[in-house]
């Protein structure tokens, strides 16, 4: 279990926001942040890695206590066990990809951990090259390696698939959700995209203005009710067609194009845009209009 009941001030383009965080994660939860620009979202990660301080409050991640600022507790990020990947990936320009993994390493660590995450991360015939000659996926990924060469009880993820096209993004959050399971992790990540969210959550939070204003699981989240089916998945919508008294609804859910047939009241709060889930019970679809709040990054 973690613990987490901090305050901090900050400071945004619409002036003070007081961050207060009371909230316990379980342990193996994928946990995602969601909320406006200027919430607090990264500053909760920050809080977390120990890069930054609050006034008050205390960490507690698996009975081991990380800040108690009353006992004057505060360990350094070296010493918390928690991978950080930023949306800006921070990899060192003047070190290959594998010296940036070697880099992580700690002192007398077995270095055939380094070998295994360039297996897992597909990063063998990178190994030898600078960040500037990769592309944003390989970066990604050497990044998300880097971030798991210490073993990490945490694993933080700052918008990491943010500046990837829709193909890279789809292959990237299948290798993360890889690793959050073989790995045993606890992850937490700041996303705005909600099917992004809905693929990879077991649980979302809405932040508003420093404040937990909102918690569940991320069906219930967006859609404000409770599917369920054999089959889930999200989609959007690209066309909207009345044939007779039925209407057929062109999606795109993933990199493909399906055609759903549906009734009236299922299409009647729909327009092209529209982010949809697609549940399915002995083969009859049904949709749901997913009820995104509106962010901005």
């Amino acid at each position: 279990m973690i613990e987490i009941s901090v305050h901090k001030k900050l400071w945004s383009s619409t002036g003070e926001v007081s961050l207060d965080l009371d909230l316990t994660i379980k342990e193996g939860s994928f946990l995602t942040i969601y909320g406006k620009s200027g919430a607090g979202k990264t500053s909760f990660l920050r809080i977390l890695t120990g890069l930054l301080k609050p006034e008050e409050g205390h960490i507690r991640v698996y009975g081991k206590t990380w800040l108690d600022s009353q006992r004057g507790i505060n360990l350094s990020p070296q010493k918390r066990g928690v991978g950080f990947v930023f949306q800006d990936y921070a990899l060192f320009p003047n070190m290959t990809v594998e010296e940036n993994l070697f880099f992580a390493l700690k002192k007398g660590q077995d270095r055939k951990t380094i070998q295994e995450l360039i297996e897992v991360m597909e990063l063998g015939e990178l190994r030898h090259l600078p960040p500037q000659s990769l592309s944003g996926g390989q970066k990604q990924r050497t990044a998300l390696a880097r971030a798991l060469v210490q073993r990490p009880q945490l694993l933080l993820l700052d918008e990491p698939l943010s500046a990837l096209d829709a193909g890279m993004r789809t292959k990237l959050q299948q290798l993360i959700l890889q690793i959050h399971r073989e790995y045993h992790l606890t992850t937490l990540l700041v996303s705005h995209d909600a099917p992004e969210i809905l693929k990879l959550s077991s649980e979302v939070i809405l932040l508003e203005e420093g404040k937990v204003t909102k918690r569940g699981a991320p069906i219930e989240f967006f859609t404000h009710k409770r599917v369920s089916g054999k089959f889930q998945f999200t989609g959007e919508v690209l066309k909207i067609e009345r044939q007779d008294f039925i209407f057929i609804v062109t999606l795109l859910i993933g990199q493909d194009v399906v055609r759903v047939v549906a009734d009236e009241s299922e299409v009647r709060e729909l327009a092209p845009g529209d982010k949809v889930l697609v549940a399915s019970k002995a083969f009859n679809p049904i949709l749901g209009k997913l009820k995104i709040e509106t962010v901005s990054r």
